[in-house]
């Protein structure tokens, strides 16, 4: 892609996932509420690409937009626990601001960070916990409706609203990635959910790579790893993106640590590029709750 790409929430977890995997591959524009902090930026990007601004804010939207030709659209409150006056404001309000302007601006694609959140409510007590178990055949596609778990998965199942009405009255590529759990080094430790819906660092660079380079119309697809234990289907991210997922949250144990019969890598789940994980600067905006979403899950 030769036109630059816009990345907003780009200091959040997610946003740092993909630039240090695949910041070297695009031309940058950052937009983040907070001035961002050199190590958390791209060689490359001039002061002139980083944008601290509000996404409720239009003027500021617009002039980000610009001349760029793709989204990925990662902020929001990231809080499952948000009240609706946050969510309406940052997720949904802010959502429609900047997949409006992306529209008018005859943006090519629009990738769109959903969360697992806007189907929590298929998780029903009689469906758990063997759902979250590699037994277990139940699969969400992508196909069904949503079924949020909590109001900031409401918020989410209205962008993928927002995004199938962009696309159909202006013919905007969109995909919606439902995210599940982002984790760095290693699944979620001891928590059957976070592995069945783990994604690696290195997947969501891979992912959201795969969101700017293939062709699609509009699409839903889950971001998850290669997992064995999963009740999301990553069928649909594989045939409309060519999503080739690397990491298996099977690899680890329960635990958390690599299984010594398999066949990991020392990195499984680190970038695939950039610094090593010793030498990546710390996030101090990650989630405690290993089920807190971030920008994404």
């Amino acid at each position: 892609m030769d036109e630059p790409v816009l990345l907003t929430g780009a200091g959040g977890r997610v946003g740092q996932a993909i630039l240090r995997g695949i910041g070297d591959d695009y031309d940058w524009r950052l937009l983040d509420r907070e001035p961002l902090p050199a190590a958390k930026v791209p060689d490359g990007v001039t002061d002139a690409d980083r944008y601290v601004a509000d996404i409720t804010d239009e003027r500021a939207v617009r002039e980000a937009i610009a001349d760029v030709g793709a989204v990925i659209h990662l902020a929001g409150d990231p809080r499952k626990t948000a009240p609706w006056d946050s969510v309406l404001r940052n997720n949904i309000d802010g959502t429609q601001v900047v997949m409006r302007a992306a529209a008018e601006a005859g943006v090519e694609k629009f990738a769109f960070a959903s969360s697992n959140h806007a189907v929590g409510g298929y998780e029903t007590d009689e469906r758990t916990p063997d759902l979250y178990r590699p037994e277990d055949e139940y699969r969400l596609d992508g196909s069904e409706l949503p079924r949020p778990g909590n109001l900031y998965g409401v918020s989410k199942a209205a962008g993928e609203s927002l995004g199938r009405f962009y696309h159909d009255e202006f013919d905007m590529s969109v995909v919606c990635v439902r995210i599940g759990n982002l984790t760095k080094d290693h699944p979620p430790r001891e928590y059957e959910r976070g592995q069945a819906m783990w994604l690696s660092h290195r997947d969501c660079a891979h992912l959201f790579d795969r969101c700017l380079r293939a062709t699609y119309g509009y699409e839903v697809v889950y971001g998850i790893s290669d997992n064995d234990r999963r009740y999301y289907s990553i069928e649909r991210a594989r045939e409309a993106l060519g999503y080739d997922p690397a990491d298996n949250s099977g690899d680890y144990t329960f635990e958390g640590e690599p299984k010594p019969d398999r066949d990991t890598e020392t990195n499984g789940g680190c970038y695939a590029a950039g610094a090593d994980a010793a030498d990546a600067p710390a996030e101090a905006n990650f989630p405690a709750d290993p089920d807190a979403p971030s920008d994404d899950a």
